[in-house]
């Protein structure tokens, strides 16, 4: 094979390799979560299975505790869009012991995506994450 021959095979190879790597790379990061919805249709079926679902914590439903293997945080997650209280849609509870995130907010209302199993009726998270809201709003400030 003369030179432009291997060099083109090489370049080839390493192009398909680079692709591949980042294909199946992309494939195992790329974690789809269920609204608190989609998962309250299907949470019979989910039941010890890893998951991701996304809602709003609902208001006056946060309790915290200080354990030994650090903060203790059970809430209950409704929809985004009744700001986690609506009796016709459904809540589910969460048990989470770790480090609260810092835009958790203890009176309800923070989006949260949790990840964890779901067994016993409760969803076991292993991390909360929050979420930013998506309109900023000022403080309100005191008019003198």
């Amino acid at each position: 094979m003369n030179r432009k021959a291997r060099f083109a095979v090489a370049a080839c190879l390493l192009t398909g390799a680079v692709g591949y790597l980042m294909y199946s790379g992309v494939q195992q990061t790329a974690v789809y979560y269920l609204t608190i919805n989609e998962f309250l249709a299907r949470k019979d079926t989910l039941v010890n299975e890893g998951i991701r679902v996304a809602g709003r914590v609902e208001a006056g439903s946060v309790t915290r505790k200080m354990t030994s293997s650090g903060e203790e945080l059970n809430f209950r997650m409704g929809d985004f869009k009744t700001d986690g209280m609506d009796a016709n849609q459904g809540t589910v509870p969460v048990h989470f012991i770790g480090v609260t995130p810092d835009m958790f907010k203890s009176d309800g209302g923070s989006d949260v995506i949790v990840e964890g199993k779901y067994r016993d009726g409760i969803i076991h998270a292993q991390s909360v994450l929050t979420s930013c809201p998506s309109k900023y709003e000022p403080e309100q400030t005191a008019k003198n």
